[in-house]
This record gives C-alpha cells, sequence and structure tokens, in this order.
C-alpha cells in the first residue's frame, strides 16, 4: 500500500491528494505550515507545535478549518495509517479556492493536509563531524514587510538564501537581517557558545522562534548552562568557542566552521555534543502517544 496523504479531513493515496490550482496557497503562497517529528510512537512537542501553528493563521486572519484538539487527533490519524511509529510530518493550511484576485475574502473555506513520512535531513557523518556554513547575501525578511514569527507557505526569502548556500556548496547558510546582525539559517536557528555561556538570536533579529531551540534552552538549563537571547554578528560566531544549529528536522547539529574560518577547534565541542545526546533522549522518552 501506498502513502496515506489527509486532505481536509479524508484519508486518501498519495497520488488522489490534490488541491485546486484556484488555491491560494499556490497561486499566492497564502497559507502556513509546520513540520513536527514523531519517535519511537510519540509525536514530540505536539501543542507547541499546534499553537504555533494557529498563533500564525490568527496572525494573517486566517479561519482555521478545524480546531486545534482535531488537527492533532488527524496528525496521529496519518501516522497510525502509514504505520509510521519514527516520522517527519508536515501539516499545511491553505487559505482555500478563490479566484484570480489577492482579496482572502474570495476564499470562502480554508483547506488543510497533512503528510508523514521519512526523513534524513543530514547524513550522520556531518553530526560527528560537523557543518562548514557560508553567510549569504540574502537577507532576512524584516517583521514590518512579514513578521519571520509567521510560518508561512511562502518561503521564497528562505529559498533564495538555500540556491545561494547550494552555489557555494555548503549544506546550510546563514542569513543576516537588515542591519547585519545573525537571524537564522535557512531552515534552522543558530546557537553560539562563548565561555560556557550560550547565545541565540531573539525574535526580533529576525528568527523564527523554534520548538526545538526551546526545547533545547530547556536541556541547557538543566545542565545549569546560562542561555541567552541576544543580539550577535558574524564576529561572535567567528570567534566562539562552539556552534551548533537546531530545527525539527536537523535536530541538533554541530556547526565547525563559518566562511570559512574554524569555529573553536574545528570540531563538535562537548557542550553541543552533550546536549546533542540530551536532546535525543528527551524526544525518545516524551510526547503524545498515537495510539492504536
Amino acid at each position: 500500500m501506498g502513502l496515506k496523504i489527509l486532505l481536509d479531513g479524508q484519508l486518501l493515496e498519495k497520488d488522489n491528494a490534490k488541491i485546486s490550482v484556484f488555491d491560494h496557497g499556490l497561486l499566492y503562497g497564502d497559507g502556513i505550515f509546520e513540520g513536527i517529528r514523531a519517535y519511537s510512537g510519540r509525536v514530540f512537542r505536539l501543542k507547541e507545535h499546534i499553537d504555533r501553528l494557529y498563533d500564525s493563521a490568527k496572525v494573517i486572519m486566517l479561519q482555521m478549518p478545524v480546531d486545534k484538539k482535531k488537527m492533532s487527533d488527524d496528525i496521529k490519524a496519518v501516522l497510525r495509517a502509514n504505520s509510521l511509529s519514527d516520522a517527519y510530518i508536515r501539516v499545511v493550511v491553505t487559505r482555500g479556492v478563490g479566484d484570480l484576485g489577492l482579496d482572502p475574502r474570495k476564499c470562502p473555506k480554508a483547506s488543510y493536509f497533512i503528510i508523514a513520512d521519512k526523513i534524513s535531513l543530514y547524513p550522520d557523518e556531518f553530526y560527528e563531524n560537523g557543518l562548514e556554513i557560508a553567510t549569504v547575501s540574502t537577507r532576512r525578511n524584516i517583521p514590518e514587510s512579514l513578521n519571520p514569527r509567521v510560518k508561512s507557505l511562502n518561503y521564497l526569502n528562505n529559498i533564495m538564501a538555500k540556491i545561494e548556500g547550494t552555489q557555494r556548496a555548503v549544506p546550510e547558510a546563514l542569513m543576516l537581517n537588515a542591519q547585519g546582525y545573525v537571524a537564522e539559517c535557512t531552515g534552522d536557528n543558530i546557537f553560539i557558545i562563548r565561555d560556557a555561556v550560550i547565545t541565540t538570536p531573539p525574535a526580533s533579529a529576525g528568527a523564527l522562534l523554534g520548538v526545538t531551540q526551546e526545547a533545547v534552552i530547556e536541556l541547557a538549563g538543566k545542565r545549569k548552562i546560562e542561555v541567552r537571547k541576544e543580539l550577535f554578528t558574524r564576529y561572535c560566531v567567528f570567534t566562539a568557542d562552539e556552534c551548533f544549529l537546531t530545527g525539527t528536522a536537523a535536530e541538533v547539529i554541530p556547526v565547525v566552521a563559518l566562511d570559512g574560518r574554524k569555529i573553536g577547534s574545528g570540531k563538535p565541542g562537548d557542550i553541543t555534543l552533550k546536549l546533542i545526546a540530551d536532546y535525543r533522549k528527551l524526544t525518545k522518552s516524551s510526547g503524545e502517544a498515537i495510539g492504536n
């Protein structure tokens, strides 16, 4: 049996799960999404992801087609239908079908779909040896235009940065904001460590507040490691003792060089490795059960 997709509450075979060419999610990127992970039969931080999804909807004045409980139940149903205990889940909500104009009032009903499948963003060697990343010229969206905290379907800002990174033959790229401060990477939050203090950019820098980011901050707190949310520049990354990225798909992954400059020893640092181990342990032991 093939992969099953849940579209507007109905489980369909992958080839039969289709949306209209008049859907404004396709025509204009008018919609929102979340990436979620399931580990060992549990959905990790489901409530936090659902809350962020509905917050994004509220900001763009998108009337959600179902309530939070129904959305959570549907996510679990997709995992069960595909017999997946470990998976990446993509939840997408679009403005729905309308005309060729921009006016969202012409879209009477939002649409949603849920995909669950296996994922491996980076090979094991990157977690063992670390990533080399590069800064790109594409700046992060400014909040006055489109608040980066809204996880919208219009991801061209990140995609243009990803293209630059690919052209420079790096697996991930660093994005600065309009003022030149570090914001985030194309798909991950960034952390630096200096003198056993961890720093990550605040939301005001143009960073999406990550669910994995917050989980790692909590884990650092349990180890009595100070974490700050502060603005910093590339200089701070170059001179850091350690650096790592966090994201739902990437989890926690070390960074060992930026723009040709070795970070610290040029190998994953001790604090980073401890947080990777802590995070993996946390994901295997917490979350909402998928059920039978």
